[in-house]
């Protein structure tokens, strides 16, 4: 028994050696045996004008826009507020009743017209010594007191009445003639919508870019038109919980189909790059710790780390690791390995 298990050893042990000899040879000549070359599809990178620009969301504003509420309380006797018409600044547009002041009034001046007799007599009579002076004082000092009775009744009547503060379109109104208002009571909106503000807000990055005068785009819900305005304000600090900046622009000729409240998309340019090199965003190779594109060197495929830049609908910028002239791959890029042998398909130029 003995005898045969060392025979059995060295057998075994010849075996294991040949076919280690058999699989280094295998290894080596596939190897040395030519790669499959890949078919896939290039882009050739040329300079190309690239406009930055960034789209935002906005809320469309009247350019002036109040809710008008009583000064006073009282009964409205008066309400001229036609619903959706225009009305020019100063136009009395509610009245409350003032009876009673009107009576208070009334009886001031009837006092003024007596005091003011009274202090022309008396003034002649202090040419001739025939009243002292101090007589003439006081009844000077009387009339001076029922004027400025007169003008704080009149100051009061004014408060009876509502004005358009500016000119603009009245709004729906929510009082009619005959209703007891306070102070509090909303009687209706009146707004300036011959000139619309956008208002919206930009990323922080951008903040700089953004100045008074500064056109800007944009469109509303339900219509494909663009329409165009003007930067006139921003605020003057970002926003610390959205690192946003507020942006107030003005449509000095809107269209009457825009409506204040509507929703904007604000399209904004904000940069040009004249020799922009641009890749179609399929090519770029997204990785742990950066971003590659194939591009072909003498038939092989060599992995780039580049650096991108401005991100469009189809394309994005790459701002280093390539030059104007280079073939990038845009298909296939999955199956290739660094140094694989390429056949291009299709070449977009």
């Amino acid at each position: 028994m003995r005898k045969k298990l060392l025979l059995v050893f060295p057998l075994l042990f010849l075996t294991g050696l040949f076919s280690c000899h058999v699989g280094s040879q295998k290894k080596d000549i596939e190897s040395k045996r030519p790669s499959a070359m890949l078919s896939v599809e290039g882009y050739v990178v040329r300079p190309s004008l690239l406009i930055e620009t960034i789209e935002v969301s906005g809320t469309l504003k009247p350019f002036e826009e109040t809710v008008l509420m009583p000064e006073v309380g009282g009964r409205v006797v008066l309400a001229n507020l036609p619903e959706g018409k225009f009305v020019k600044k100063g136009t009395l547009l509610v009245k409350l009743f003032d009876g009673e002041l009107q009576a208070q009034l009334k009886k001031a001046q009837t006092q003024l017209q007596l005091a003011e007799q009274t202090e022309k007599r008396q003034g002649e009579l202090l040419k001739v010594s025939g009243i002292s002076q101090f007589d003439y004082d006081q009844t000077v000092f009387q009339v001076n007191s029922i004027k400025d009775d007169i003008e704080l009744l009149n100051v009061q009547i004014g408060k009876t009445e509502l004005v358009a503060p500016f000119d603009g379109v009245i709004g729906l109104k929510n009082i009619s003639v005959g209703a007891q208002v306070t102070t509090a009571t909303s009687l209706v909106t009146i707004r300036n919508i011959n000139r619309l503000k956008i208002d919206f807000s930009v990323p922080e990055k951008y903040s700089r870019e953004i100045i008074p005068g500064k056109k800007i785009l944009y469109t509303v819900e339900g219509d494909t038109l663009q329409y165009d305005a003007e930067v006139i304000a921003t605020e003057e600090g970002i926003e610390s919980t959205t690192r946003n900046l507020k942006v107030r622009a003005v449509d000095t000729h809107p269209t009457p189909s825009l409506k204040p409240g509507s929703f904007a998309r604000v399209l904004m340019e904000l940069n040009q790059h004249p020799n922009a090199l641009m890749v179609p965003t399929q090519a770029i190779i997204m990785q742990a710790r950066g971003k590659k594109i194939i591009v072909a060197r003498n038939g092989k495929a060599e992995f780039i780390p580049v650096k991108t830049g401005i991100r469009k609908e189809s394309t994005i910028e790459i701002l280093n690791g390539i030059h104007s002239g280079d073939t990038v791959v845009i298909t296939g890029i999955v199956f290739l390995k660094p140094n694989s042998d390429l056949k291009f398909s299709k070449v977009i130029k």
